[in-house]
């Protein structure tokens, strides 16, 4: 099997570059000049749903979703953050974590739409400043469960 986001990674000519991994998936930035900060969450394993992930596995991919959200959040103070999964050109369990600006391209429409505007394209945090925020976020949202969660 031919996947891209198994192979993204290996390919020496990928533009997309890593910015987190751990055991299970991976957070990259997605090269694409008229959204700066969109990232990818990928499930290592292939996989094609949400449902073919056990719970514990389940919760562990959407907290590293919402740690890269909550990073993009912080430095590019977005108007918008859209999350999406589909899986239907390429099924393999992955999020698009999209930072949105009211003066993109497609705003208020998906991205993957029609273009509304030529736009305004808003500059992106720097690669180490991006992993280090999805790392510290991550740490933080561990360390918040951990201090919650009866004992």
């Amino acid at each position: 099997m031919d996947c891209p986001l198994c192979t993204a990674l290996s390919r020496a000519e990928s533009p997309e570059v890593l910015l987190h991994e751990d055991e299970r998936c991976r957070v990259i930035r997605v090269d694409d000049a008229a959204y700066p900060g969109f990232c990818r969450v990928i499930w290592n394993q292939h996989v094609a749903e949400m449902t073919e992930l056990a719970p514990e596995a389940r919760r562990h991919l959407m907290d590293v979703v919402f740690a890269t959200e909550q990073a993009l959040r912080e430095l590019m103070r977005p108007d918008k953050i859209n999350l999406a999964s589909f899986g239907n050109m390429v099924p393999h369990l992955h999020w698009h974590v999209i930072p949105r600006f009211r003066d993109d391209r497609h705003f208020p429409e998906p991205t993957w739409g029609a273009p509304q505007r030529a736009g305004t394209v808003h500059a992106a945090p720097t690669t180490a400043a991006l992993a280090r925020a999805i790392a510290t976020a991550l740490t933080r949202d561990a360390h918040a469960r951990t201090n919650t969660e009866p004992s």
